[in-house]
């Protein structure tokens, strides 16, 4: 690399963090910490009329529940700062002014209303109607009036706008990390507004200044920038400065059909695109990962993969590994489509490698809401024997109440293999564990597969309603891991029910 690493995330305070600014977040994070060098986070909040309350703190939790947390910004201050554009904005003026003396800019004071005639009059006609350099020549601004006149009418308070000039007859040949060359026609580029007459620049202006005063090195960042991109190089061009390396990721596409993966989507169809849940004006709640149960690490797991190869095969990474393997060169071209049941997938493959203890914590609050008081130790040993079939916290309970309360219902469809000989084969098995001093889970399956075999009982004649009788249903682990966790009393007086409610 020809300079240190510096990359940045640059979101704007508008409202939730979307899973794709995770992802671009991401990106950048695995980028610095594989060079060596720093992630720093940018709040671009220029655009007062779009702020949203809230949003500001709400990204900064995102990524520091992800896992990614910036090394610069609001709270880190670095010699760079500040991190808020808002509170910059009295730099960027000098550098509007900058590009006007040096023939890069202009003054434009076209009036909204007189613009807005100007695209009707073009559309009737079938056209469209563009402020670059085919038009720049008959419209009201300084390059069409003289410089004592645009003094004067800016002295007297009238609204205008600085506007880039852009080159004419020139084809731009711009380089990207992931696209490779990419050419542009300046004759086909707009004349973009730079700074606004009440002091704000947009986002083109205090983007690059930025970006060059805090010494980015790479710009990493979703692919609707990429028709800025021409605009953003001709800027550092014009201002002397070495443009930073560009790369431009894919979209993330709706999990059917094309298009990019919106904010409704996920509400729609049933899953977060959100990491963190978010209260809407409207009273309304969007769901988010972190509320939904998913962990940071299987989050973070999945959104890597969007877009990005290892070159292997393999799928389960930790960030380390992550950081270690990542290269922008084996970022894709093409959109990645969201797949939220491969979501569930790594959600489920973090999920059983989490400590039971841990787990047996979570689901100790269930049971205490439900009045059931059993030991931590117990309720560990429920849940690394159920673990492995959940994939959230929250779908432990459903799969270990029967550990907890004897079921008080049989499922239907079981209950049918419950014949006329049922209640008597399972009082010859009563018989058998009142008998059985070892009641560990390998004893038993020992004792009772000796049984049947002796009595010439075949598997399905017992297992099945021995299930049903200590379950309420045909689900559960290993079945003699269950009988010795209810213990011998709790086994037997479940069967005793059994035989009284289905014979």
């Amino acid at each position: 690399m020809s300079r240190p690493v510096r990359v940045r995330f640059a979101p704007s305070p508008t409202g939730p963090l979307h899973i794709g600014g995770v992802r671009t977040a991401l990106f950048n994070y695995l980028f610095a910490k594989k060079h060596g060098g720093i992630f720093y986070l940018r709040i671009e909040d220029t655009d007062q009329n779009r702020f949203v309350p809230g949003a500001e703190e709400y990204i900064i939790e995102a990524l520091n529940w992800c896992g990614i947390p910036f090394d610069e910004g609001i709270g880190k201050e670095g010699k760079y700062g500040p991190y808020r554009q808002s509170e910059r904005k009295a730099i960027y003026k000098e550098y509007a002014l900058n590009l006007v003396q040096n023939g890069w800019a202009y003054y434009a004071f076209d009036t909204a209303e007189a613009l807005d005639k100007l695209r009707a009059e073009a559309e009737a006609e079938g056209k469209a109607f563009i402020y670059n350099h085919a038009t720049r020549g008959t419209l009201d601004n300084s390059l069409t009036i003289s410089a004592e006149e645009t003094q004067r009418r800016i002295d007297s308070g009238e609204e205008y706008v600085i506007r880039f000039k852009i080159p004419t007859d020139e084809t731009l040949h711009l380089k990207d990390i992931i696209r490779g060359d990419i050419k542009f026609e300046s004759n086909l580029l707009d004349d973009k507004v730079l700074f606004k007459s009440d002091g704000m620049p947009t986002y083109h202006l205090a983007n690059i200044v930025d970006d060059h005063l805090m010494e980015t090195s790479h710009v990493i960042r979703g692919e609707e920038w990429l028709p800025s991109l021409p605009l953003h190089v001709l800027l550092y061009r014009a201002f002397g400065w070495e443009a930073p390396e560009f790369a431009h990721l894919p979209l993330i596409l709706k999990p059917v059909g094309n298009g990019k993966l919106s904010k409704r989507d996920g509400d729609k169809l049933g899953f977060p695109v959100f990491p963190l849940e978010w209260k809407n004006a409207d009273g309304t709640t969007s769901s988010g990962y972190r509320e939904e149960g998913y962990l940071p690490e299987a989050v973070v797991n999945f959104l890597a993969l969007l877009g990005w190869n290892p070159g292997t095969d393999q799928e389960l990474f930790t960030l380390d590994e992550l950081v270690q393997l990542f290269d922008l060169e084996r970022v894709h071209k093409a959109g990645a489509k969201f797949d939220p049941e491969k979501n569930k997938w790594f959600n489920h493959q973090y999920f059983t490698r989490q400590d039971s203890e841990a787990l047996a914590h979570q689901l100790s609050h269930v049971l205490l809401e439900k009045g059931i008081y059993k030991p931590i130790e117990y309720i560990t040993e429920v849940v690394g024997l159920v673990k492995e079939r959940a994939t959230f916290a929250k779908e432990l309970w459903n799969l270990s109440d029967y550990f907890f309360t004897p079921p008080t219902t049989y499922d239907e469809k079981a209950v049918k293999n419950w014949k006329q000989e049922t209640a008597a084969i399972m009082e010859q098995l009563i018989n058998l564990l009142q008998n059985t001093l070892d009641f560990s889970s390998s004893n038993l399956e020992t004792v009772i597969k000796a049984w049947m075999e002796e009595n010439n009982i075949g598997m399905g004649k017992v297992m099945q309603p021995l299930r049903l009788s200590l379950v309420g249903a045909m689900k559960g682990p290993h079945l003699f891991d269950i009988m010795a966790m209810l213990g011998k009393d709790e086994t037997i007086n479940r069967i005793q029910n059994a035989i009284v409610k289905l014979s």
